[in-house]
């Protein structure tokens, strides 16, 4: 056989374009089963993927409700934080404002304690002067007495004479050192 009857027969016998009887079987096969799947599953399809749209615009809605109501619970939130923070700024404030008046009073209680000590220091002190004051007059008077009794040659026991002569010779010696100031 020649070259070109074969290339002429293989060309009747294309492997790629099946004969007219096999392909008329094959569409009516096709359209057969396009519409079984078309009458049976493609309203389950439909209506599965009508159920998950609704599922999705559904929980798109319930996901916006729950960020609005969440964003609401904010500022709620910020405002009573907002209002927290006031508060506790107005009570530092007014602990401030207690203590400052509470260092005050007990500042003016102390000073006024130490004048009480001090004042009760210096009449403890004027007392404890006239005392001494006293007891030295007497202690003064008596060796007054006795030495002047030995340089009298007399005794000078009787009390109101020498009281006299006590009282006259201090006064002197307050009256001497009053003047060397």
């Amino acid at each position: 056989m020649s070259p070109l009857v074969q290339l002429a027969a293989e060309e009747a016998e294309n492997p790629l374009i099946p004969p007219i009887p096999e392909l008329v079987i094959g569409l009516i096969a096709f359209v057969i089963v396009f519409g079984f799947l078309a009458w049976k599953l493609l309203p389950n399809i439909n209506k599965v993927l009508e159920q998950r749209r609704e599922a999705i615009e559904g929980g798109i809605e319930k996901a916006e409700a729950a960020q609005t109501e969440a964003q609401s619970v904010l500022e709620q939130y910020k405002a009573q934080l907002a209002e927290a923070r006031h508060e506790a700024a107005r009570l530092r404030q007014e602990a401030q404002e207690q203590g400052a008046e509470l260092i005050t009073e007990m500042r003016a209680e102390g000073q006024r304690q130490r004048e009480e000590i001090i004042a009760a220091g210096h009449a403890q002190i004027e007392a404890d002067r006239k005392a001494a004051s006293a007891a030295l007059r007497q202690d003064v008077g008596t060796l007054a007495t006795e030495l002047a009794g030995k340089l009298v040659g007399e005794s000078l026991e009787d009390h109101a004479r020498q009281s006299r002569v006590i009282d006259r010779f201090l006064d002197e010696l307050d009256e001497k050192a009053e003047a060397t100031r």
